[in-house]
């Protein structure tokens, strides 16, 4: 049984018990007429619910008793006992109906017109009588005790006559005269049994596995539980620090029952994200009609649960965005048939568990964000100078719709164009503890992602330390934590006067929480050990520095004193196991005290830009050596592993040298020029792997790590070399991973002749954007390419370089794979023959389908030519031949 269908049984038995009550009062009291409405909405209530959940018998029984109270309500008959007895009888069959239901989860066969005449003869009898009655009231009034002696028989009928042949007239003179009476126990026509004595909602019915609870007595509960949590931490402080104690086990049990009391606790609160998105397809019906759009609104994930707190809170941003969505997002039907997309636009909401929070994205398929707009209503407003929007990303000028008072509308309605709504939003999320996130492109839609805590009362939170005072960090916005100073391969740089951690190629602006909190002067960051917690508000990433971390404990979050609430940095505060009360700092608080994001982003930016050219070309790199003094050096990005392989148990296999490696053959290949080996003994090997297969080179040594710039000074005409570079201040020569690829299986590659061009060294760098989500793949190409002499930049899927686009990254020449996740290849083709800056770049797609129908998919689309993923010669040609193709047939002396 589903859950909508018990939800259905447990509301209306409960409106079964209330209607049984308030008709008994409604005998006594016919005239109120607060009872009369009460009952008419229950009734509709129930006779609405059958209809929507397809219940056509429960239906009609519940209609025809609404109808005749309809008349009560509206004074068109009179209340009397026998009728309150014949609706009595009709909420029994309802009973009945519903046992049945619930036993076999359908409508039992049958059906109920002998109830339902009974009900409309009673109604079409009393307006008769009551017709007869205005036409001669004289005449009525003398006839009125003999008619009132029938009913009263009537009534003795129906509550109960002596045994015998006048209760069989009585029932008779019921049936044939006044259409009403009481039903014999068992009724063939209706399948069901209508004793008075059989209870119809049984004792293990669903009705009855559920309760009503009230919110405050709920609410009261989980303060309780948050107690509880608070008195265990306090007990499993003072065990820590108890080597050994007989009350160890007896508090450890205690943790796992409040724990899975507090769990417990928490689901009760829950309620569905559906919910909070129950009017919304009302409102965009509505909307749509409004503003002459077409507008399909797609719900995904209404089950997914969260706290009822949190689902109040961000009922009307949800709201509200959703109708920025039909009013600014959703283009009118022509303007979307001018653009090629369908006449109906779609907005879909998805809603999703990921870790301890929840995911809600905003997303529709409209015009998107115009940035051109979105600049000159900042320069309008005197936001910033035009100088610093030229240097700002797209995505951090687009976060300008989240002020107050921003709006592009040019035109104010009755939906929006006021400036209003975002800006609260944003606040209303921040304020419970989430984060907003906004991505839009032109043409193609915007997305909003909102991502909230499951609940406000119980949180997981990371303890740290700064100028001797311990915070709380709320993990939800931790996104990692690194360790910086001696002995870590991370240190804190100072750019500009601003402190900076390089982190995986991007430089992250810092903060320290001792300054920020006035807790003294801030000793020299840059040598001394720190720690700094990765944090994002929205589309800002920044770091926060502190001086020690503790480990993550559950906290209770307590509100913040009224003395402390202009304090932004503050979120509220807690009580830790060991009795002292912290505060719980808040990132969005912080990332505003040290400047607006979009200020800190153009310093993002240019400190980025700062560190793309410093570090250009720069990789990590493996050094080792093979057969003389000079060292050699691979992409350590290609390297699986390095292994010391047992030269006894080296066998020969079709003439190849093999081991046993991870449950299969390993083909090895020795590096030296002579292709000796020992014989004996243990040596180093470099071990590829790609997908299931593995190869390993044979070397004497291994030497290093060390990064530096991959810039071949000179070439080799030696199988499996590159060339030679300067690495780490020593000439060394560069290994071709390809060719002992290609030497151990000759499948893995295309056969190529190893050679490389020189063309590209005789003309400037030009810059290739390379996607493709193999890692190795990736790691592969772009030393050959820099080899080449072009500037390569590596992206593992289509969005992430539409990312770049939005950051304003601009190349000479895009190489896609096919195959990639999320947006495909040929999405991704189309969206760049769509744009402004890239419509015009070249486009090369890579992939190992190269039939007739792949290539004229790929030229359709907008690919400029189509090469084999693996032909790395014709590759070189193809970029040689689209980008300089007065080049292309010089030849090189």
């Amino acid at each position: 049984m589903d859950d909508l269908l018990n939800e259905f049984l447990t509301e209306t038995s409960e409106n079964m018990d209330v209607l049984d009550v308030e008709l008994v009062k409604l005998e006594q009291n016919p005239n109120d007429p607060d009872l009369l409405g009460n009952i008419f909405r229950l009734v509709h209530t129930v006779k609405g619910t059958c209809g929507f959940l397809g219940l056509p018998r429960l239906e009609s029984v519940a209609h025809a008793a609404e109808s005749l109270f309809a008349r009560f309500r509206d004074g068109e008959l009179e209340v009397t006992p026998k009728a309150v007895s014949l609706v009595l009888e009709s909420l029994d069959r309802i009973k009945a109906l519903l046992k049945e239901l619930e036993k076999t989860g359908t409508e039992p066969e049958g059906d109920d017109n002998d109830l339902i005449k009974q009900l409309e003869s009673f109604a079409e009898d009393a307006v008769m009588e009551a017709m007869l009655s205005n036409e001669d009231i004289s005449e009525a009034a003398s006839d009125s005790d003999e008619l009132q002696a029938a009913f009263d028989a009537a009534e003795f009928s129906t509550r109960g006559a002596p045994t015998g042949a006048d209760e069989t007239e009585e029932v008779d003179f019921n049936d044939q005269d006044h259409g009403f009476g009481q039903v014999p126990s068992t009724v063939s026509q209706t399948g069901l049994s209508t004793d008075p004595g059989d209870d119809p909602i049984g004792p293990g019915s669903v009705a009855n596995q559920s309760i009503r609870v009230s919110v405050d007595l709920l609410e009261n509960l989980m303060t309780m539980v948050s107690e509880l949590v608070l008195t265990r931490n306090q007990l499993l402080q003072i065990l820590r620090a108890r080597d050994d104690s007989e009350f160890s086990t007896p508090l450890q049990r205690l943790s796992h029952v409040t724990t899975e009391l507090q769990e417990s606790v928490m689901k009760t609160r829950m309620q569905p994200i559906g919910n909070a998105w129950a009017k919304l397809p009302r409102i965009v019906r509505d909307l749509s009609l409004e503003l002459s759009k077409k507008v399909n609104l797609q719900m995904i994930g209404a089950e997914t649960e969260l706290d009822r707190q949190v689902l109040e809170l961000i009922r009307d941003p949800l709201t509200h965005m959703v109708r920025n969505s039909c009013d600014h997002g959703i283009e009118i039907p022509a303007e979307r048939r001018s653009t090629g997309k369908p006449e109906t636009g779609t907005i879909t909401l998805n809603a999703y568990h990921e870790g301890g929070h929840i995911i809600i994205e905003i997303a529709d398929d409209g015009k998107g964000l115009s940035v051109d707009k979105i600049k000159g209503k900042a320069l309008a407003l005197g936001l910033l100078t035009e100088a610093e929007l030229d240097v700002m990303s797209d995505q951090a000028i687009q976060q300008f719709i989240m002020r107050a008072g921003f709006s592009t509308a040019s035109n104010v309605t009755s939906v929006s164009g006021r400036g209003v709504g975002m800006d609260v939003v944003k606040t209303n999320i921040e304020k419970i503890g989430g984060t907003i996130e906004l991505k839009s492109l032109q043409g193609r839609g915007t997305t909003f992602v909102i991502k909230i805590p499951l609940t406000l009362a119980i949180v997981s939170a990371l303890i740290v330390e700064a100028g001797g005072e311990r915070f709380a960090v709320p993990q939800i916005s931790v996104v990692e934590l690194v360790r910086t100073g001696r002995g870590s391969e991370y240190r804190i740089e100072d750019i500009h006067g601003t402190p900076v951690l390089r982190l995986r190629n991007r430089l992250l602006p810092l903060t320290s929480l001792r300054q920020q909190l006035r807790l003294g002067a801030e000793a020299d960051v840059m040598d001394e050990d720190r720690f700094v917690i990765v944090t994002q508000v929205g589309n800002f990433s920044f770091g926060i520095i502190v001086d020690k971390v503790f480990d993550t404990e559950e906290i209770v979050v307590k509100p913040v004193s009224s003395l402390l609430r202009n304090i932004t940095l503050f979120s509220g505060n807690t009580i830790l196991g060991d009795g002292s009360v912290i505060m719980i700092l808040d990132p969005n608080g912080i990332a505003s005290d040290i400047g607006e994001i979009s200020v800190a982003e153009t310093t993002a930016a240019e400190m980025a830009a700062q560190a793309e050219e410093e570090a250009d070309d720069r990789v990590p790199l493996l050094l080792f050596h093979a057969g003389d003094d000079t060292p050699m050096a691979v992409p350590l990005a290609l390297v699986a592993r390095l292994e010391e392989i047992d030269l006894d148990e080296v066998e020969i296999s079709n003439g190849q040298l093999v081991v046993q490696y991870r449950g299969g053959l390993m083909p090895l290949l020795p590096l030296r020029a002579d292709g000796e080996i020992a014989r004996t003994g243990r040596q180093s090997a470099i071990v590829f792997a790609d997908r299931d297969r593995s190869m390993g080179l044979l070397v004497d040594e291994i030497v290093d790590i060390v990064e530096d710039r991959l810039s071949i000074e000179l070439t080799t005409e030696r199988p499996g070399m590159l060339g030679s570079a300067i690495i780490d201040g020593d000439a060394t020569d560069i290994v071709d991973t390809s060719y002992y690829l290609t030497q151990a299986y000759g499948d893995w590659f295309v056969p190529h002749g190893g050679e490389t061009t020189t063309l590209a060294q005789s003309r400037r760098k030009s810059r290739v954007l390379l996607i493709d989500d193999s890692a190795f793949f990736r790691n592969l190409l772009s030393p050959l390419l820099s080899v080449a002499g072009y500037s390569v930049t590596t992206v593992d899927s289509a969005d992430r370089a539409m990312e770049l686009y939005e950051d304003g990254r601009d190349f000479d020449i895009i190489l896609s794979d096919i195959e990639l996740p999320g947006m495909n290849g040929f999405e991704f083709a189309q969206a760049v023959r769509a744009s402004e800056r890239w419509s015009h770049v070249p486009l090369i797609a890579l992939s190992a389908y190269t039939s007739i129908d792949h290539l004229q998919r790929g030229h359709d689309v907008g690919f400029d030519d189509y090469v084999g993923k693996f032909d790395r010669d014709t590759l070189l040609r193809t970029l040689e031949t689209t980008l300089y193709p007065e080049l292309a047939n010089v030849d090189e002396e």
